[in-house]
């Protein structure tokens, strides 16, 4: 495994569709760069709708974007033919929200590995039998037991075993990152922490590199704590740095709103004294004037309804953001 995947000034918009919004151009992506080293860990986190999921689908190569460069070992994808481009693109693999809608219902788990793994021993000439070593190495890679698994079919296991699956076939390509689109969402809570442990560890056993998209903080932390976290806001990144640091020291009111949403967990936690909520809920109609959150931001200025910030390191802070009146405020939850 090797080789950062890296973004830069990545556009996406779409035509709306349906009676009121018809025809209106929707910006998905606004010019948005992001970084993930070999074997490291990146994680976005935002509301629903703010192109986190645009942007994973794009990386694995299930989108196409409007301008920009995806580069990936510095090749620049962008000026590849299609068919150039689809090895790279299968050094990215997806991991679903919905681990049952992502197996075919009607083929075994052993079906399922074996049409992937016989492509790859194809393409490394590897023997027939390899297959079926493979398939025994991926699944306990993920923590299943093989002869367990194998004959069954995907509505015979747990949604947390359909998800380890999901991601044992991924890993049957040797890819070099994963793209987890709420991963865990699925699934049943007491769950949840087993399957993210596992993507945390594939990074230190197979050295596979995590983009984590979700608008869990806790999850993101727990994935990404030495990597790095992508704040995003209608399809432009509003805040970025050390997943710590951005946590535990934010500075933009959109940051600062997201974590102040997090559950408290009363008898042992006290909320933070600055946490704060938007003004209003995110509207369509909203102006794409100036700072993109202004509408909803209770320290917005006519400075931010009428010029737009820039990404960047005002006020000396540590993590990059586009406010201009960045003020670090305490929200997270301490202990009582």
């Amino acid at each position: 495994m090797s080789g950062d995947i890296e973004g830069v000034g990545i556009v996406k918009t779409y035509k709306a569709r349906g009676d009121v919004l018809a025809g209106q151009t929707v910006h998905a992506l606004r010019g948005v760069d992001f970084r993930i080293p070999a074997g490291g860990a990146a994680s976005f986190i935002g509301e629903s709708g703010c192109g986190k999921t645009t942007l994973g689908r794009i990386l694995a190569g299930l989108e196409t974007y409007d301008s920009g460069r995806l580069s990936v070992d510095g090749v620049d994808l962008s000026g590849l033919r299609p068919k150039k481009r689809e090895p790279y693109f299968r050094r990215i693999q997806m991991i679903h929200q919905d681990p049952y809608s992502a197996l075919n219902p009607t083929r075994t788990v052993d079906a399922i590995l074996t049409d992937p793994l016989t492509l790859r021993a194809k393409q490394t000439g590897r023997p027939k039998s390899w297959i079926a070593e493979r398939q025994r190495e991926v699944l306990s890679l993920v923590g299943l037991e093989p002869d367990y698994v194998l004959p069954r079919y995907p509505h015979q296991l747990s949604g947390g075993m359909r998800q380890r699956v999901v991601i044992a076939r991924a890993l049957t390509v040797d890819p070099d990152a994963l793209v987890a689109d709420e991963a865990v969402s699925m699934i049943d809570v007491s769950l949840r922490l087993g399957i993210l442990k596992l993507l945390r560890e594939l990074r230190e056993t197979v050295g596979v590199s995590v983009l984590f998209i979700t608008h869990d903080v806790a999850t993101a932390r727990y994935i990404g704590a030495d990597g790095e976290l992508y704040v995003i806001y209608r399809g432009e990144i509003v805040e970025h740095g050390p997943t710590e640091t951005v946590i535990a020291d934010p500075v933009h009111p959109y940051t600062q709103c997201l974590l102040s949403a997090i559950p408290v967990l009363h008898g042992l936690e006290r909320p933070g004294p600055d946490r704060l909520t938007p003004t209003e809920p995110l509207a369509d109609s909203q102006s794409d004037d100036g700072c993109l959150f202004a509408a909803r931001c209770p320290f917005a200025t006519d400075r931010c309804r009428t010029e737009r910030p820039q990404l960047g390191h005002e006020g000396g802070t540590e993590q990059e953001h586009s406010c201009f009146h960045p003020a670090r405020r305490h929200v997270v939850a301490v202990s009582a």
